[in-house]
């Protein structure tokens, strides 16, 4: 499948968009993230699988790490729907210790 023509306004958008996402994360604003997140939303991590409903309840919860930042962000705009792709660093509160 081929990238549809991406306009420069719309990964603007989307882009910001992204940001919003990584910010409510740090911030746990799930008042951000229930506008942000579709009604049939599923995460999957390591272990846990949470519905829209589940994973308003979790981010609503302190964060366990700070300093959430995200790189090489590359926004893809396929018809109708868009794929971003990055990486995120953060540094765990418990010990200092910093992921990717």
């Amino acid at each position: 499948m081929s990238d549809t023509k991406q306009s420069p306004e719309d990964l603007a958008i989307l882009e910001r968009l992204n940001l919003d996402y990584v910010e409510a994360d740090q911030a746990s604003d799930a008042t951000r993230f229930s506008e942000l997140l579709a009604e049939d939303f599923v995460v999957q991590t390591p272990g846990v699988t949470r519905n829209r409903e589940e994973f308003l309840e979790y981010i609503a919860k302190p964060r366990p790490f700070k300093d959430l930042a995200v790189h090489d962000v590359k926004v893809r705009i396929l018809s109708d729907v868009a794929l971003i792709h990055g990486r995120s660093t953060y540094t765990m509160l418990a010990d200092g210790a910093e992921q990717e």
